[in-house]
């Protein structure tokens, strides 16, 4: 299976295919409200802002796994992040990323990109970046800033 046979759950609890996000440049990451990396949400919604009509998508998943630092339900994570850091960029149901509840897509994400420390996620704010052709190019640390990636955004999204 590759990155656009997966489906996922919306913020409603809608199926979502990721294959509505083909031919995009995509940055996949888990999140959490409560999280000392919570402030990267200002960092995400900017280079939302400065790429989406390049064709750059951020996919934001919601996990509680981490020190129960995404405690709220769909509808309070949502409301938090756009009143506090005016997110607009998508934002899904809360998955766990590791363990028998996994999200299958993370399972995948994980085999393509182990990181340094295996393939297990640490926290909250682990970071993917996906091609235009679906293939997960690099992963990023928790402490890893939005700002940092740029370049590599940049990059994929000059390449076709």
């Amino acid at each position: 299976m590759g990155l656009y046979d997966y489906q996922v759950k919306n913020m409603d609890e809608n199926d979502i295919s990721l294959s509505n996000y083909k031919g995009k440049v995509l940055l996949i990451v888990n999140t959490a409200t409560g999280c000392g990396f919570t402030p990267q949400y200002n960092g995400l919604q900017e280079l939302y802002e400065k790429y989406r009509s390049k064709g750059f998508e951020i996919l934001d998943f919601p996990c509680n796994q981490f020190g129960n630092q995404a405690p709220g339900s769909e509808e309070e994570i949502q409301a938090f992040c756009q009143l506090r850091y005016r997110i607009t960029f998508p934002q899904f149901a809360k998955i766990d990323v590791n363990g028998e509840n996994e999200e299958p897509l993370y399972t995948f994400l994980k085999t393509q990109q182990g990181g340094l420390m295996g393939p297990k996620i640490k926290w909250n704010f682990t970071k993917f970046l996906v091609n235009r052709k679906g293939e997960v190019v690099k992963r990023y640390a928790p402490a890893t800033t939005p700002r940092s990636i740029e370049k590599d955004i940049q990059k994929l999204l000059e390449s076709k």
